[in-house]
């Protein structure tokens, strides 16, 4: 436990709805809970798409250069808008708040930490997975324009005081994107806030009266985005009755529910819901979609429904009423909804790769397979035939995540982190010399763009 009360800064891009977002909120929930001083900066702060903690009051939120800087150019560019999005914000942080802070912390994007160090705070970066494997490479002119970015995100990561990670697999991948930086980045798995679950839901909430049924439910929880492999759910699903893994009595009476992140100004959300739409009718299943603020009943005969975005009594509704959860994204480099789903005891089917291979225990606490969709129907029967058993392996999930996952763990150790840091006096080995120009004239720019938008 630190006995020095912290100044704690929180620098993220856009304060949405995603597991990044829901870790940096719990965070600093739980460092104002420990008697930390603590304030988010974000460029974009929607107050009809975010956790609840930062709207009411809970935590301060400053917004700065959300109407400055565009999201895209003419639809392109993201990285190069949301790293300038991100510099301004930190302009703006330097001239206000210069020396209020011990210790700063970074996700996400690591373009502003040579700016950042102006402040006299020490740096920590948390890294959920290199942003220079995010995005593909599909032409010449799309490799070049990459290059100096990738090259960027090296050289400003490896100038943080330190390094954080959210598990062993990001912190191999760290190792071979980065094999400049010489630094062990630590490996700190997020946590959940328990009680947030157990919270007994409202059944006459009319968000979550719409959500009831008599159709047994399969439940899957990801962003909008085309990398969640939401697709292999949805043909997952159909194959139970193309198969014939189970009677068509049985499947006529299942449904499923694919919940997760949606926000209209984000263009792949806006498409990839159409697309997963689209298979859905191509499979011949009934879909439905429920966009936010919507309190229209999906009809009975409905057997895909889209949830776009959900609140935390829908959340909680649909952990503790489903058969299963589908985890569909291979390689994800953590991923806090099995984590969830285990402490709901409702047991897991994911890909056997990345971070879920040390979050789920196969066999125990839910199932891990290949990315196919024959193998996520097979699982799935399991447990509606009770191959698999679905009460013990929902008590051996809850006991698992309540002793290695709790936010609890998450907060002490997070804080034991940055006392260390803010404690020592050593100055880094890092790649800083190179930067020196680069934050100077960065600087100068923000600056005039900054004083010229006041």
């Amino acid at each position: 436990m630190s006995s020095k009360t912290l100044k704690v800064a929180f620098v993220h891009p856009d304060l949405g709805i995603g597991g990044a977002e829901r870790l940096v909120v719990d965070a600093a929930v739980g460092l104002k809970a420990k008697g930390h001083k603590v304030v988010i900066y974000t460029s974009h702060h929607d107050r009809e798409h975010c956790f609840k903690e930062t709207k009411d009051g809970s935590l301060e939120i400053r917004v700065r250069g959300n109407s400055i800087i565009p999201r895209t150019f003419f639809g392109s560019f993201y990285i190069i808008c949301a790293i300038l999005r991100q510099l301004h914000l930190t302009v703006s942080l330097i001239l206000r708040d210069k020396g209020h802070f011990d210790v700063i912390f970074v996700d996400q994007l690591s373009t502003s930490i040579p700016l950042l160090k102006l402040t006299g705070a020490k740096i920590l970066f948390y890294c959920h997975f290199p942003d220079k494997l995010l995005t593909k490479r599909e032409s010449i002119l799309k490799k070049i324009y990459r290059y100096p970015i990738d090259l960027l995100e090296e050289l400003t990561t490896g100038m943080a005081n330190c390094l954080v990670v959210n598990s062993n697999f990001t912190s191999n991948v760290f190792r071979e994107s980065f094999p400049h930086i010489r630094k062990i980045p630590q490996v700190l798995y997020p946590g959940i806030h328990f009680e947030g679950y157990d919270k007994k839901v409202d059944v006459d909430d009319i968000h979550v009266k719409i959500l009831e049924s008599s159709k047994m439910t399969i439940l899957s929880i990801n962003r909008f985005e085309r990398k969640k492999n939401i697709v292999l759910a949805i043909r997952a699903f159909a194959m139970l009755r193309d198969d014939n893994m189970i009677s068509k009595e049985q499947f006529f009476n299942m449904r499923l529910i694919i919940a997760g992140g949606y926000d209209h100004r984000v263009q792949e959300n806006v498409e990839h819901h159409k697309e997963l739409d689209r298979v859905a009718l191509r499979s011949e299943l009934e879909t439905f979609t429920i966009m936010p603020g919507s309190t229209e009943y999906p009809p009975e005969s409905v057997q895909v429904i889209f949830l776009c975005s959900f609140n935390e009594a829908q959340r909680t509704y649909l952990l503790s009423k489903s058969l299963c959860l589908l985890y569909t994204p291979s390689n994800e480099h953590f991923g806090i909804v099995p984590i969830e789903a285990m402490y709901a005891r409702l047991p897991v089917i994911a890909c056997k790769s990345g971070g879920p291979k040390e979050t789920i225990l196969n066999g125990i606490t839910g199932v891990l397979c290949p990315p196919t969709p024959l193998e996520f129907s097979e699982a799935i029967a399991g447990f509606i035939s009770g191959g698999h058993d679905r009460e013990v392996m929902g008590e051996h999930g809850r006991e698992h995540a309540q002793k290695n996952f709790s936010l609890t763990t998450f907060v002490n150790s997070l804080e034991l982190i940055l006392t260390m840091l803010v404690q020592d006096s050593s100055r880094p080995k890092s790649l800083q010399s190179p930067l020196i120009w680069f934050s100077t004239a960065i600087t100068l720019f923000m600056l005039l763009i900054y004083q010229y938008s006041r």
